[in-house]
Parts: C-alpha cells; structure tokens; sequence
C-alpha cells in the first residue's frame, strides 16, 4: 500500500464512542472536532483536539459515523495512516494516537517527533 492508499486517520469504536458523547455535550455551533498538530514539548509536536465550528478552506474533511473530523492540509503528513483511540482506566482517560509516523516520544509521553 502507498501513501496514496492510506487513510488519514481511523478511528477505534472507544473513540467513536467517546466523540459522540464529547459532540452531544456541545454548543450547536459546533459542526465537528479538529485534530492538528502543536509545536511544542520536548520532542517537538503534540496532538491538539477542538471544537470546530466550521471547516476551514483546504481542511480534509472525515466523516465516520455521522461524526465529522476536520484535519489541517500541514498536519496530514504528520498524522497519515494514525488510529485514534481512547482510553478510560484507573490511571488515565483521554484520546491515543497510534501514529506509525513517529519515530519518537519524550519521557512522560506528552509531545513526538516524525
């Protein structure tokens, strides 16, 4: 498979789940979330999720179940191919990426590097 092939991002039926449950919460104004990537921690990039309230011209747009994700022309290089997950355990609750693009994460996990 090339890069050509690859989905920008999947998602886990927790995630799915987790979205819906995130989305039924919001104000109307918001048509989806945005997944992008922030510069910044010690390896260089971490993951930002938002509300969307539109999308924005050159976004990709997703549609899984009814949920929309909006995904950054600059972030789809840093994101293709990743499945998002959530967690909810006794030590941690929030979003996972599997991102096959990293090549590294710093020691308390918060930012990776490509």
């Amino acid at each position: 498979m090339d890069n050509n092939d690859k989905k920008i991002i999947t998602l886990t039926k927790a995630a799915i789940d987790r979205i819906k449950f995130i989305m039924s919460k919001a104000e109307d104004s918001c048509v989806g979330l945005r997944i992008d990537i922030d510069n910044k921690g010690c390896s260089g990039h971490s993951y930002k999720i938002e509300y969307a309230k539109n999308k924005k011209d050159g976004d990709e747009e997703i549609s899984i179940e009814n949920i929309k994700i909006f995904v950054e022309p600059s972030t789809i290089m840093f994101i293709l191919g990743s499945k998002m997950d959530y967690v909810n355990n006794k030590i941690e609750s929030g979003f996972v990426f599997n991102n096959p693009n990293e090549k590294g994460r710093c020691g308390c996990g918060e930012s990776f590097h490509v």
